[in-house]
């Protein structure tokens, strides 16, 4: 079983290149960070989590793939990867050419993780119609892989064209989200994996994820609980699911803060 971590970086939180290098250090597999571009402050929407209030973290999220880049040149063999990125926030040809850097620099050590969204305002201020977030998201996610795979590459919304550096590796792309057939259609046609928060309900969720992806013709897609806090009792549980890898949340804090939970984990290794 491999372990990785995911954390908010924020401006308030423990340096993201010294979680990578802590992280390293004790034998964990990744460190994931997520994104979101900002936080209308109208908040319409509830916290996705039911909190009373929207955790501070939320306003004070660091771009993922710079600090990811730091976490990278910092390491040698973490891997790193948006937990999630929103795609259908972002223009796919930039992101793509971003992504593919971060992994030709890091020597092939990147992971894209991607989710839909849940706050209605910050999508709808980049332009994208909530209803339409899934969409929008599978057309940039599908350009983005055209871009990164093919010598001329080609999609809706650009011309013919090229686009270098090419990742090190085909980029192994995980959708987050709570199971259902609408998510697992887009990870059996796009995705090599599902992230499920937690990891509550997986056991009953792996058929219809293994029907789609039948339909699909392709390979069963790898699972990922995503911000699960691991004890021994449940990474057994994931292994004897077939899981081969799970994700452990840490709190967007200090380095004292963050540390002690840091060594516990590490001693689940």
């Amino acid at each position: 079983m491999r372990l990785g971590v995911t954390m908010f970086a924020t401006d308030l939180s423990m340096p993201v290149h010294e979680l990578a290098v802590a992280a390293e250090e004790r034998g964990f597999d990744a460190l994931y960070v997520p994104e979101h571009t900002h936080i209308p402050i109208s908040r319409r929407t509830p916290p996705a989590a039911g909190q009373e209030e929207l955790p501070e973290e939320y306003k004070r999220t660091l771009d993922p793939l710079v600090a990811l880049s730091f976490a990278a040149a910092a390491t040698r063999r973490l891997r790193v990867g948006t937990g999630v990125l929103l795609a259908a926030q972002r223009d796919p040809i930039v992101t793509a050419k971003a992504i593919a850097t971060l992994d030709h620099l890091s020597g092939g050590r990147v992971v894209v993780g991607v989710g839909f969204g849940w706050n209605v305002e910050e999508i709808e201020n980049h332009g994208v119609p909530y209803a339409r977030r899934r969409d929008i998201a599978r057309r940039n996610v599908l350009a983005m892989q055209a871009l990164w795979r093919d010598e001329v590459a080609a999609f809706d919304g650009f011309e013919p064209s090229w686009s270098w550096p090419k990742p090190r590796h085909a980029l192994p792309v995980y959708m987050g989200g709570a199971a259902g057939p609408k998510l697992f259609a887009h990870v059996a046609e796009y995705a090599d994996g599902w992230m499920p928060i937690g990891g509550a309900g997986i056991k009953a969720a792996l058929p219809a994820l293994r029907e789609a992806c039948e339909k699909a013709g392709r390979p069963m897609a790898r699972v990922i609980p995503f911000g699960t806090r691991p004890t021994r009792e449940k990474l057994d549980y994931f292994g004897g699911l077939g899981i081969e890898e799970a994700v452990a949340t840490l709190p967007s804090g200090p380095a004292d803060v963050v540390l002690p939970i840091l060594d516990d984990y590490a001693a689940l290794i």
